[in-house]
């Protein structure tokens, strides 16, 4: 005896598609039509040298070494969850440990972060399915608060101090803490300064950040006066980083480690407290907030607003007029676009 199968209806199909849809599974997906895998030691190199910006290369990279030498063999659909799981606390144990390690968390989250980058390539390049990617499954360490904070103005003074009275280029490294000091910007946005991105009339500065971020940040006119008296006789050219060493050379991160190094040894709390330039941003976006409310003091930092601000971020967002006369305050210098409340 025979059985007939029933005919499949339109709206089994559709419940079937969106069933399916939500699953993140194609058509292809149910036949496994898809390219064989790469290895990591293959695939990598092509994703660093397609779609990788410097700023998320200086994150991932060390970690991404790391998978060429352990897994270069290896097709990136290989790992399970418990080896991604695995690497991911291997990475945290290796860690570097200093005053401000956090038990290696940050290792561990660039860890995860660096694979799920990869993998997600892997994903749009139809080498892995959504189901198939074993980052997704391994959740990142929870962070834990920062110790760093604003610093009062008799640190401040000190750290001037040693800077202007120590190292081979006292006036570079003054120019450099005033320039962190007025805006707070990142070391990122600093090296990023070219001499078309000042703006003397207006006393503003063009700062490229983290994240692609950029905005014109109001300075005092003696910041600016300076910045541009040391393009002039630094021989920056258009188009070319603005801070530069005596010689000329354009500088690097390496100064600003120099710098902090140089300070510790003459203040022991600066070694033991491992300040660095960051610190010098939390001194002022804190005294901004705590002068001129919350929604001046984000603008002053160019934080970027997220989902979790809710909908009132849209409407107390703070323009340059507030942080220009939040800035003059700051430095006791009238600036051209700051207007009295």
């Amino acid at each position: 005896m025979t059985t007939t199968m029933p005919a499949v209806t339109d709206i089994e199909l559709d419940a079937a598609r969106t069933l399916l849809a939500r699953m993140g599974i194609t058509a292809a997906d149910l036949l496994d039509v898809r390219p064989t895998a790469p290895t990591f030691g293959e695939y990598i190199p092509a994703v660093r040298s397609r779609v990788v910006s410097p700023g998320t290369l200086k994150t991932y990279n060390t970690h991404w070494k790391r998978l060429e030498r352990e897994w270069g063999t290896r097709r990136i659909d290989e790992p399970t969850v418990g080896e991604v799981t695995a690497m991911r606390d291997a990475a945290r144990s290796d860690a570097k440990q200093d005053r401000n390690a956090r038990d290696g968390r940050g290792a561990a989250e660039a860890m995860i972060s660096a694979l799920r980058f990869l993998y997600k390539h892997a994903e749009n390049d139809g080498l892995i399915r959504t189901g198939d990617n074993p980052a997704r499954r391994v959740h990142k360490p929870r962070r834990v608060a920062s110790t760093r904070r604003g610093l009062p103005l008799t640190q401040i003074a000190e750290i001037t101090r040693v800077a202007a009275t120590t190292g081979n280029d006292p006036d570079l490294d003054i120019l450099l803490l005033r320039l962190h000091m007025e805006t707070a910007c990142r070391r990122g946005g600093a090296l990023a300064l070219r001499p078309e991105d000042l703006d003397p009339q207006q006393c503003l500065i063009f700062l490229r950040e983290k994240g692609k971020t950029t905005r014109w940040q109001p300075v005092s006119p003696t910041l600016m006066a300076n910045l541009v008296h040391h393009a002039q006789t630094r021989g920056a050219q258009p188009g070319e980083q603005l801070l530069r060493y005596l010689s000329g050379k354009a500088i690097t991160r390496r100064r600003y480690d120099g710098l902090w190094t140089r300070i510790g040894l003459e203040l022991p709390w600066v070694e033991k407290q491992q300040i660095s330039t960051h610190w010098l941003r939390h001194t002022t976006t804190t005294w901004v907030e705590r002068n001129f409310g919350f929604a001046v003091a984000r603008a002053y930092a160019g934080h970027t607003e997220s989902k979790s601000d809710g909908a009132t971020a849209t409407y107390i967002r703070a323009d340059i007029e507030e942080v220009a006369l939040a800035l003059a305050t700051l430095t006791g210098e009238p600036h051209p676009l700051a207007v009295a409340a």
